[in-house]
């Protein structure tokens, strides 16, 4: 009996030690790579990392936390950010989000997210690459706010980034009950009678990117796309319905080839709002109206469009008809 009690006793030090060890490890990576950040030219603030969830647990609670990527044009401030894993892997990585407002800047101009029970799930393969095997963002209901008011909001999130062969990785996003905000239905010019909120929005692809995801896409550069097959992009507004599903392959240069599947009903309604929305210049917007009529004729219908496009030379294409120019697919 004292021989087992020598070897729990035991057990229990050494599992102590390593729960200490790794917790200190799992808070000094936490400040690295903020240094690291900070050292490429990043606003990197952190101003505390607090410890934590002994004994199953890892913990690093960040407080006050800005970054600011100069290059992407990307930045965002939050008070609050709790990561932990368990403490037998730490490969297994919860990233908890502040219920409290998050701050966020891009190019598109400065909002607040405002987001409840908001975690992400990042899953990384044992090694030195720490290679990612799955990373997935649930919240409940969020929203979108800028200083005209709310521009959008959901009941919930659902984003998921699953590896399923080598770099090869399936991508889901779907946000049930989807609505623009009081402030984009007015820049929308929409009727009172619209409906408020979306009855579909989802996304379903397969990409192949040129290496796996791993720590490197952080220190050095972004894998790139380089094989896409969308199976699914769907968005059902009322009365406006859109599907899109896509099989390309991307160049080095990010110049995509393939084909491109796309069905719309109401299709003028809904340049009506790209233009409200300033998204289709005004000046542009007989040459769309030309261009999809010329669509929707082929597909048999005045206000429905189904049809295939071909990707080919930088160029999409009905037939031998250049439409428009494609856009380049590069992770910047």
């Amino acid at each position: 009996m004292r021989k087992v009690m020598w070897i729990v006793a035991v057990a229990a030090l050494a599992w102590c030690g390593w729960w200490w060890v790794a917790s200190a490890g799992l808070r000094g990576a936490v400040i690295t790579w903020f240094d690291a950040r900070a050292a490429e030219g990043w606003q990197a603030d952190l101003q505390e990392v607090a410890g934590g969830g002994f004994p199953l647990t890892l913990r690093a609670g960040l407080r006050d936390v800005a970054l600011a990527d100069p290059q992407a044009g990307l930045a965002l401030r939050t008070q609050a950010l709790d990561i932990s894993a368990p403490a037998w892997w730490p490969g297994d990585v919860t990233v908890t989000l502040d219920d409290d407002p998050i701050l966020i800047a891009s190019p598109l101009g400065r909002s607040t997210l405002i987001m409840q029970d908001g975690a992400m799930v990042l899953n990384l393969h044992p090694g030195t690459a720490l290679e990612l095997e799955a990373l997935g963002w649930t919240a409940g209901p969020w929203q979108v706010r800028d200083g005209d008011g709310v521009q959008a909001q959901a009941g919930d999130l659902t984003l998921t980034m699953v590896q399923t062969d080598g770099a090869q990785y399936a991508l889901t996003a779907e946000a049930n009950a989807f609505s623009p905000g009081t402030a984009a239905r007015r820049g929308l010019r929409l009727p009172d009678s619209f409906p408020d909120a979306f009855d579909s929005l989802q996304v379903q692809a397969d990409i192949t990117f040129d290496t796996p995801w791993d720590r490197r896409a952080l220190d050095q550069r972004r894998p790139q796309p380089r094989i896409i097959k969308l199976r699914l992009a769907e968005a059902i507004w009322g009365d406006l319905q859109f599907n899109l599903s896509a099989d390309l392959t991307v160049d080095a240069q990010g110049v995509p080839a393939g084909t491109v599947a796309i069905q719309a009903e109401n299709w003028r309604t809904m340049l009506d709002l790209a233009e409200n929305a300033g998204a289709l210049p005004s000046q542009l917007r007989a040459q769309a109206d030309t261009v999809l009529q010329a669509l929707a004729n082929a597909s048999g219908g005045a206000d429905t469009l189904d049809v295939d496009l071909a990707v080919r030379d930088g160029t999409l294409r009905l037939g031998f008809i250049p439409l428009l120019p494609a856009p380049r697919l590069i992770l910047r």
